[in-house]
């Protein structure tokens, strides 16, 4: 944990915290949605190894400069594991559409997510099951679902999970498809395991967030399937 922790007082605007630091813009990779049941809005965000001092900052609301580290205030909201903690997340309460940045220090770097525009009023994230899968090779589910089917698509992330929500393998595609394990068209991978192989009638889950160019998630899928 970071020193500056005690600080917050002083270091509540992230342009006071990362003030004569070495930062590192884009390099959290983070993104947020609406709750399908509740509204709130879910944060989610891929903690390297080793990042420590987490940190969550918004602005007051959208009709901001979203580049403008002034207008961002720390939240000290607490992050919870997603994916057995392989992914993080934060879940806030909030009915008002702001601008959010996640942070975290790693080798002796501030790291800065982009900026995330939240939407859950004017846009709020569509969740669903509509994905095809193809199991004609055995032990690679093909997973194909319609292109940017809400609007706004910029990049598709995709995990596959156990039947214990442990993450097997996490990828970007720019592509609305992805071959277990075939990372031809993948253009960023946040596997940090090499993936097993699927055991044959074992249970998995598929998980889709469609994401927009400003980081918010148009769209969920999540469907279970059994390995054939």
């Amino acid at each position: 944990m970071s020193c500056s922790e005690d600080n917050d007082d002083v270091l509540q605007t992230l342009a006071v915290y990362t003030q004569g630091q070495t930062i590192e813009m884009g390099a959290v990779i983070a993104c947020a949605a609406s709750d399908k049941d509740t509204g709130e809005v879910l944060t989610f965000y891929y903690p390297e190894l080793g990042a420590s001092n987490i940190r969550f900052y918004e602005t007051v609301n959208a009709d901001v400069d979203e580049s403008n580290f002034d207008n961002y205030t720390k939240n000290s909201l607490s992050p919870e594991p997603f994916f057995n903690g392989h992914l993080g997340k934060f879940i806030q309460n909030d009915l008002v559409e702001k601008w959010i940045i996640i942070t975290f220090e790693l080798d002796g770097e501030i790291k800065i997510s982009n900026p995330i525009r939240t939407k859950q009023v004017s846009k709020p994230t569509v969740w669903n099951d509509s994905v095809t899968i193809n199991q004609l090779l055995t032990g690679m589910p093909n997973f194909s679902w319609e292109d940017d089917s809400e609007g706004d698509n910029a990049i598709y992330f995709q995990v596959i999970s156990d039947d214990e929500n442990n993450l097997l393998s996490g990828t970007y595609t720019f592509e609305n498809n992805f071959l277990y394990y075939n990372t031809d068209n993948v253009v960023l991978n946040v596997t940090t395991n090499s993936p097993p192989d699927l055991i044959l009638n074992n249970k998995y889950n598929f998980t889709l967030m469609d994401v927009s160019l400003d980081n918010w998630v148009n769209l969920v899928i999540q469907k279970s399937f059994i390995a054939e």
